[in-house]
């Protein structure tokens, strides 16, 4: 029982972490030029807090299917599905889209259901 338990906790964090982790950090991290040199801001794409669960399963659905996000941790079977948790699974497709599109406000959207945050999701 102990092991179970020990294992579910392990996945959740996993599942928490892992589109916001250290790797994606890096690859989040935004340069802008300023004429004191170049500043560095880390951003990640969010599902936001007051988007309806219809709205976040529809821009879910499209982030995983034409967009383009890899979604198969999120997918059912896999080791970070939820469906109880529809805010970290998009949140967790949308910065996957964000990523391989361009890091630019228009690659975070998402039928205005998801916005940039300088906060680290994995720490909140």
């Amino acid at each position: 029982m102990v092991t179970n338990f020990s294992f579910s906790l392990l996945l959740s964090f996993i599942c928490i972490t892992a589109p916001f982790s250290h790797a994606s950090t890096l690859r989040n991290t935004i340069s802008t030029a300023r004429n004191d040199g170049a500043v560095s801001v880390v951003l990640w794409c969010v599902a936001k807090n007051n988007a309806e669960d219809s709205a976040l399963q529809s821009a879910l659905d499209w982030a995983c299917g034409p967009g383009g996000a890899d979604c198969g941790s999120i997918q059912q079977g896999g080791p970070c599905y939820d469906p109880s948790d529809i805010q970290r699974m998009a949140s967790f497709a949308f910065n996957n889209y964000f990523l391989k599109h361009g890091l630019t406000e228009d690659s975070c959207n998402f039928d205005n259901t998801a916005a940039l945050t300088s906060l680290n999701p994995s720490k909140i």
